[in-house]
Formats: C-alpha cells, structure tokens, sequence
C-alpha cells in the first residue's frame, strides 16, 4: 500500500476507534459515582486495555515476547468488547430518546437515578461479557463441513476426490501452535486427496509464526496429491515474499496466478490475491489469461481467495471455485455487511454448471470471537461421471 494512502487509512481507523472508546468512555462515566473510590481505577483500566491493541501492533514487530503476546490477547479482546458495548450503548441512548418524548419508563427508574445508571453498567457488562465468552467458545471449536458435488466430467482411474479446504487460517500471535496443530490433526483425520488452503494462511506478520516453528506443525499435513495454497490480503499486508517463502519451506505449493495439472488428471488454478496491485503497483493475471491453455475436458479447481465476480468463472469454465476472506462479517451484525458486499458471503452456490463454496474460514482476525456464524474445516466430495 503506497505510504499516503496508508496514512491516510491509520489516520481514519484510529479516529474511528477513539471515538467509539470516548463515547462509550462517557457514558460509563456518568454511571459511576463521582465520590466512588473505583472512579480511578476504572479510568487507569479502561485506558489500558483500550490502548492495547495499538501498543501490540508496535511491540509485535519491534519487541516479540511473552509481554507482547499477553498485551495482543487483552487488545484483542477489548475489539469484541468494543462492539458490544458500543451497540448497548447505542441502544440505551436511543431507548432514552425515545423516553424523552413519550415517557415511557416507570417514576421508579428516577427515584434514585445515579443508582439506576449504576445497575445498568452492571447489567450491560455482564450482558456483554457473557456474549464475549459465547463467541470465543464458538470460534475455538470449528466444525466439519461436508459437500457432495457431482462434475460432469471424467477422472482417469478415480471415480471420486475428496477434497479438503481451509481457508483464513490466520497463523500468528493468536492462533498459534496448539491451533495448527488442532488444524493438521482435524485435516489428517478426514484422509483428504487432497489439500487445499485458500488464502489467509498467514496473519500479516510472519515472524510469531516463525518464532514458533508453525511451519514444522504445516509440515505434517498429508495428501497424496499434495498441499496447496494461494495468497490472500494478510499475506501482501504483512510481506508476501517472507509468507510464500516460509510456506513452501514447510511442503506447501503455492500457486500464484499459476496453473497445476496434477498427474494428468486434474487442474488446480490458483490466482493471487485481489489487493495484490493495492501493496506491489503490479496487476494480477486475468482469469482468461490464466485459464489459456488448460483443457476443459479435465475438472478444473479454481482457487480465489476474495470471492468477487463469480460469473466470470463459471464463462472460462470452471468446475469448482473456493474461496474464503469473508468470515461471514466474524462478529454479529457485520454479516449484514458481507452479505450485502459479496454475493456469496458464506456457504454453496451453483452458477451454470460451475460450483462455488465460500468458507466462513478456520481462524479470526481481529478479537478472537465469532458470533453469528461458525469457524469450519471443509470436505469436499467430488464425484465425476
């Protein structure tokens, strides 16, 4: 990304977010009692956690160490926080608003009001922190979607290929070596043909992963057509040399804007990633350009890993698209958001007679939470006739 625009992108991102804090700062604020002997340690706490996420950005790259992990856990978490909190106030504000108009609160909530804001704090944060734990459970137990898909096309000596495809893995600070491990077990167990990861493998910077060998844990996946990967927006955001590099060191092909016959039976087509000309000022192969030369009397496995312009796949004939980088929106409500941004955000279509899945993804960016979807592990059944 060219350096004003970057600029100009951190100069947005942080306005955004110290707003957000200062509002929500100062409505819990007005609910603490101003002689209130927690008064100070709530401003000391609030102000730490709300400039840890920044100060673990910083740290990660220029000091990496148990410190520097245990700050990027708590300003994570407070992301998710954020967001709720944020929304309950909102809601409160909004529910006042409409009070002031039509009275709509019992006289009891004013007999002693600075009491009713004090319990409402209360009641909000447990209501916030219970939807913070709900989300963590949910995104550290992934579970195993199944397709079965018929092709209309034959594979010599096989009547079927299993498939399995994982994609914004998020390898790093966060999901570290006891989740690749998790991961390469879970994969191992389904006995895949073949193994595909669709972007996002890498959670921007590198260096957690190498810090903790995750690539030794990469390395055990088994196939026996192979393990296979494509670039998504993370890996150009934190350095893609370093990220492809470190990948294939560790049995991984990467394929970017690259085409694979894998042993004269089928393609796999994997194009770099859609902000590759935003970081490096160099476009990305067309997916017709890619696609001359491959025979279409051959499946075609298409990897992409923003799942944009999804005709344009089915017109150069491919088979299966599988795509991720959505989360499907991670946190509840910015599904809506996705949904309304991709016309698949998460889950199967059928476009011609091209077949398209976008997974909601193995791991998080951001708070380690999902809310309103749920992290998976795809087997893909292929069956060719």
């Amino acid at each position: 990304m060219k350096t004003p625009q970057f600029l100009v992108f951190l100069f947005v991102v942080l306005s955004v977010y110290s707003l957000v804090n200062i509002y929500i700062f100062t409505r819990a604020m007005q609910a603490i009692p101003c002689a209130s002997s927690w008064r100070p340690w709530f401003i000391a706490l609030f102000w730490f956690v709300v400039s840890a996420f920044v100060l673990a950005r910083i740290l990660e790259r220029y000091y990496p160490c148990d410190f520097t992990e245990f700050v990027t856990w708590i300003g994570s978490f407070w992301l998710g926080f954020m967001l709720y909190f944020f929304l309950a106030v909102i809601v409160i504000d909004l529910a006042r608003l409409i009070n002031h108009f039509f009275h709509l609160f019992p006289s009891v909530f004013y007999t002693d009001y600075q009491k009713t804001k004090l319990i409402t704090l209360v009641i909000v944060t447990g209501l916030v922190t219970i939807t913070v734990i709900a989300g963590f459970i949910n995104a550290r137990n992934p579970r195993i979607k199944v397709l079965n898909l018929d092709i209309s096309k034959s594979l010599p000596g096989r009547h079927s290929l299993k498939i399995v495809m994982a994609s914004d893995i998020h390898l790093g600070t966060l999901i570290a070596k006891r989740r690749a491990e998790y991961l390469v077990s879970k994969i191992n167990s389904l006995k895949p043909d073949i193994i595909l990861l669709a972007g996002d493998v890498v959670d921007e910077d590198i260096h957690p992963v190498i810090r903790r060998n995750i690539g030794e844990t990469l390395s055990e996946l088994k196939a026996p057509f192979g393990t296979f990967a494509i670039t998504g927006n993370h890996e150009y955001i934190g350095g893609v040399k370093e990220a492809v590099k470190y990948l294939k060191e560790h049995g991984i092909t990467m394929l970017q804007d690259t085409v694979e016959l894998i042993e004269n039976k089928f393609y796999l087509v994997g194009r770099e990633d859609r902000d590759k000309p935003r970081f490096t000022g160099q476009p990305r192969k067309s997916l017709e350009a890619l696609m001359q030369g491959v025979d279409l009397s051959k499946p075609v496995i298409l990897l992409d890993h923003q799942p944009f312009n999804l005709t344009r796949a089915a017109k150069v004939g491919a088979d299966l698209q599988l795509s991720g980088h959505t989360h499907h929106g991670q946190l509840w409500p910015f599904n809506w958001i996705t949904d309304a941004i991709y016309e698949l955000s998460w889950g199967y279509k059928k476009i011609g007679q091209t077949h398209f899945y976008v997974s909601s993804g193995f791991g998080t960016w951001g708070p380690p939470l999902r809310l309103g979807n749920i992290p998976e592990i795809v087997e893909i059944n292929l069956r060719f006739r």
